[in-house]
């Protein structure tokens, strides 16, 4: 897997070096500037946060380094409709900002079990979600961000993979580990920046090298790679042509890769489930200094996701374009050569762009962005992880542990999360014929669905209870564990060798999937909860974590439950969540 470029001079270097100065520099002031020695302020900043700060460490948190590798990796194999995923969020990002954030706030919760531990009583829901949540970050995020960030310094430095991770993984832990969430959040607001202009300036070389928008509608439809096939095994042309719905992002219900109602509908409950419910990105805005802070992140967050379309989906089928025969390869040989992995090289797409398009020192500020994708998203699962592991499980294990000790427990758990991650990297590699993006939405189709028809029952229905509520996880998670046990089992196949997995059980979408599990997943959790006993009006479990004095309950009581807004500001973030509504319906009817 040999580059002609490698980052291998002054300028870049020196770019690099500059750059993690500056984010180190930035940290640390985060460090010494905020409260981190009690529990609000390590794991909430204090609910100190102002809105641009929430609303760019919202939207870093969300795109990793797996989005750069992962989404362009999917749009140079099938076209914009993977763009379809990022502009779903415009509408969830409203709803958690409008909706769930205020109850949340209201419940004076810190994690998302915790809400659930409230709302139903009883500790087998809080711990269950708690461990089902860690599961997920390092089945999906962890692995998937630290495998794709590596695959960059390899191509970029020549790195050997493992090398490569092990280095990410320290500096990243470095600061996470110290600093707390409002360094954590901090640093990702300098990422968000860096990112935007990085991928803004790569975008620009990248439409010029092709010749403008209209030549890359035209030369995406021709880019098929040269080597088509091998020993006396002619390839099936559906194999390496791009689709012809490549510039559509709704797409044939029963034969499309993203099929329209699986977009709509299925997207959307994994949206819920993420956007809504999942720790990492609730975490933000309950560290909002106001109500009327929360929803504006939440609106800022909502526009910069309108940008992956341009500045991550685009230049991927660029990549297409302009190195076809090693992103779009098909031959198993050809593509083990050009890129370590038999089942195709889309992930390469974004990095092999970086690495031969983009002029000296340049090219180095590129890496740095894909080094602060990677870290911002990384920090911020850290982050949260170590919240649910010591403020839902540790707890339980210890009874009223000292701060100083939750502090400790938090920060070991990370070293221990950091270490499996990095076990589960070779699956990740092989998964989804090379696909990363799809691996990541295809195992949180699996297992997502559930938890998100449980918190939305769990707001809307006052009849759910506790044995609804388990009972509905339980059966969700047999029902998406059975899936995707089976699928990684059998192999998800490529193209050219597809999977032996019987069509009953790996034949429907995995979104169409998600669907199913959704509403198999609310039945049972209303039939079992109208077959027992309803749960009393005056029932609030009461239970503390470590001890505070009296003065310090009131006050924290106080600035954790507020949702009270300004009304002239109300009124402005109000008319900015419709605007954002409307952008989003537009943007998916222009592309539709």
């Amino acid at each position: 897997m040999e580059s002609s470029v490698k980052i291998n001079n002054a300028a870049d270097i020196s770019v690099i070096v500059i750059y993690f100065l500056v984010v180190l520099a930035v940290g640390l002031w985060a460090m010494l500037s905020t409260n981190r020695g009690t529990v609000g302020g390590f794991f909430l900043a204090g609910r100190s946060m102002v809105w641009w700060p929430v609303g760019a460490s919202l939207f870093a948190s969300n795109i990793g380094s797996g989005h750069f590798v992962g989404i362009a990796g999917t749009a140079a194999a099938g076209g914009i409709a993977i763009g379809g995923y990022e502009w779903n969020a415009l509408i969830f990002v409203v709803v958690l900002g409008w909706l769930f954030v205020p109850i949340y706030i209201k419940a004076g919760v810190v994690t998302m079990p915790e809400y659930l531990r409230k709302r139903f009583g009883g500790k087998r829901i809080q711990i269950y979600l708690s461990v089902l949540s860690l599961i997920l970050y390092i089945f999906t995020k962890i692995s998937a961000d630290i495998f794709s960030g590596a695959v960059f310094i390899h191509l970029a430095l020549g790195l050997n993979l493992y090398l490569a991770i092990i280095i990410l993984l320290a500096i990243t832990a470095l600061y996470t580990i110290t600093g707390g969430l409002a360094a954590v959040i901090y640093t990702d607001t300098l990422q968000t920046f860096i990112m935007i202009v990085g991928s803004f300036i790569l975008m620009g070389f990248a439409f010029a090298e092709v010749g403008g928008y209209d030549a890359f509608m035209k030369k995406y439809m021709e880019a098929i790679p040269s080597n088509i096939s091998y020993g006396n095994t002619t390839i099936d042309p559906k194999c390496y042509t791009p689709r012809k719905d490549s510039f559509h992002i709704f797409r044939d219900p029963v034969t499309g890769d993203m099929p329209w109602p699986a977009l709509i509908f299925g997207l959307s409950i994994i949206a819920l489930w993420y956007w809504c419910t999942d720790q990492v990105i609730v975490q933000r805005c309950l560290s909002g200094k106001n109500m009327s802070h929360v929803k504006a992140g939440c609106i800022m967050c909502g526009y910069l996701k309108l940008l992956p379309m341009f500045l991550i989906v685009m230049p991927g089928m660029i990549s297409r374009i302009l190195y076809t025969d090693v992103v779009a390869c098909v031959v198993p040989e050809v593509c083990q050569e050009a890129c370590g992995t038999a089942v195709g090289c889309t992930n390469i797409a974004y990095p092999k762009m970086v690495v031969e398009l983009m002029p000296r020192g340049l090219r180095g500020l590129m890496l740095s962005v894909m080094l602060a994708s990677l870290m911002s998203s990384l920090t911020s699962i850290f982050n949260s992880a170590s919240t649910l592991f010591t403020m839902d499980i540790y707890t339980k294990i210890r009874t009223r542990p000292s701060e100083k000790e939750l502090m400790l427990a938090g920060r070991a758990f990370m070293l221990l999360l950091i270490g499996i991650s990095i076990a589960w990297v070779p699956v990740v590699q092989s998964a989804q014929s090379g696909q990363l993006f799809d691996y990541i939405q295809s195992v949180t189709s699996y297992l997502g669905p559930p938890i998100a028809a449980l918190f939305l029952l769990a707001v809307f229905c006052k009849r759910v209870n506790e044995p609804g509520a388990f009972w509905g996880l339980m059966f969700g998670l047999l029902t998406g564990l059975s899936r995707m046990i089976a699928e990684f089992a059998y192999g998800t196949g490529s193209c050219v060798s597809p999977s032996k997995c019987p069509f009953i059980i790996c034949g429907i979408h995995y979104l169409y999937f998600a669907i199913i599990l959704f509403g198999v997943s609310a039945i049972v959790i209303l039939a079992v909860s109208f077959m027992t006993k309803p749960i009393p009006d005056v029932h609030v479990n009461q239970q503390q974590g470590p001890k505070l004095s009296k003065e310090e309950e009131e006050a924290l009581k106080r600035k954790l439950t507020d949702t009270s807004e300004v009304p002239l500001w109300r009124n402005v973030v109000n008319i900015n969540g419709i605007i954002l509504l409307t952008v989003a319906v537009f943007c998916h009817a222009f592309f539709a």
